[in-house]
């Protein structure tokens, strides 16, 4: 009896060393094969930029894997955010998170996606926003918008994805903060996608509009629109004449700005999560990505945050805003 234990204990400590041998193999050999990121916005738009300029730059760190970009479009972002919680939580389908990931949950109880239904990889970037309108509206500054606004009983127009999106907030803040109906002072025009957005201004079918700098900077730099106002912490390098919302003490607006993050399927082995924070890491440095970030006017913030305590805040901000807005009751 004695020897047929000392066996079978034999043969249970071989298992596991053979089982341990190839899950360390498997933790070394990720990634085996090509990484999808998932852009859950249009091609086009800051997202999508954001989206293209880490998979090139983090294929140098990825052993020899691609990093493949698949725009997956709908319902505020959340059909492609969806789309990635219901995939194995492998490494291989990751998502290319913006603050709407955050805002839409914090607006919607009926969310698809709750906004801690994933493994947070880090947050990469702070994306500014500018308030803009066509170079060749009368609108000069930022008082002469509001001047404007409070006058047309409504009528004046604002381009945005949608008035619980980033880029409708941005606007609605504003609206708040200076004593008007952040949801009848002004009327939204809807429309998808960064670049549409930008040609809604550009063809002179909306007055202003708020949105990442990434859709709008090239049309500044060619004279096309006017900045009046960003969404940032501080002064924009590339706009330094142009003042933030928080300098003119517009105290919502100041809080509201675009970012992006990288997650994956909620429960990721550790041992993959620990390669892409090795990744970013890398990534943090790379001139190439921080070129990328400083031509779409961003500001890269890899490992400056703590990706689920940043997430949290950014739910309960815009949580507070749509109760305060009407959309919660």
């Amino acid at each position: 009896m004695f020897r047929q234990l000392k066996k079978a204990a034999g043969l249970a400590a071989a298992i596991l060393a053979t089982t341990t041998m190839i899950s360390t193999a498997q933790a070394d050999a990720y990634p085996e094969k090509a990484i999808t990121l998932v852009v859950p916005y249009g091609a086009g738009g800051a997202s999508d930029l954001a989206g293209r300029a880490l998979a090139e730059t983090a294929r140098n760190y990825t052993d020899g894997q691609p990093v493949v970009v698949v725009n997956k479009t709908g319902n505020g972002g959340m059909s492609g955010a969806k789309f990635v919680t219901e995939q194995k939580p492998d490494g291989y389908t990751l998502l290319l998170s913006r603050v709407g990931m955050a805002l839409y949950p914090a607006v919607y109880a009926d969310s698809p996606v709750g906004w801690d239904a994933y493994t947070f990889l880090g947050i990469l970037e702070s994306t500014p926003m500018i308030l803009a309108v066509n170079a060749n509206s009368d609108i000069k500054t930022i008082d002469d918008l509001i001047a404007k606004i409070k006058d047309s009983n409504g009528a004046t127009t604002y381009a945005a994805s949608g008035p619980t999106a980033i880029d409708g907030f941005s606007v609605q803040a504003l609206l708040s903060d200076v004593g008007l109906d952040p949801l009848t002072a002004s009327t939204l025009v809807p429309y998808k996608g960064g670049s549409a957005l930008a040609a809604a201004l550009l063809g002179g079918h909306v007055d202003f509009l708020a949105i990442a700098a990434g859709s709008l900077m090239p049309h500044i730099e060619a004279g096309k629109m006017r900045p009046l106002m960003v969404y940032s912490p501080k002064r924009m390098a590339a706009l330094p004449d142009v003042p933030t919302a928080k300098e003119l003490g517009y105290t919502q607006a100041g809080q509201v700005g675009g970012w992006s993050g990288l997650y994956a399927p909620k429960d990721l082995p550790a041992d993959v999560v620990a390669k892409w924070t090795e990744i970013l890491g890398k990534v943090a440095t790379d001139a190439q990505w921080l070129d990328l970030a400083a031509k779409r006017g961003s500001t890269s913030v890899i490992g400056d945050e703590d990706p689920s305590a940043y997430v949290k805040s950014q739910f309960e901000l815009y949580n507070g805003m749509a109760k305060k807005f009407g959309y919660i009751q």
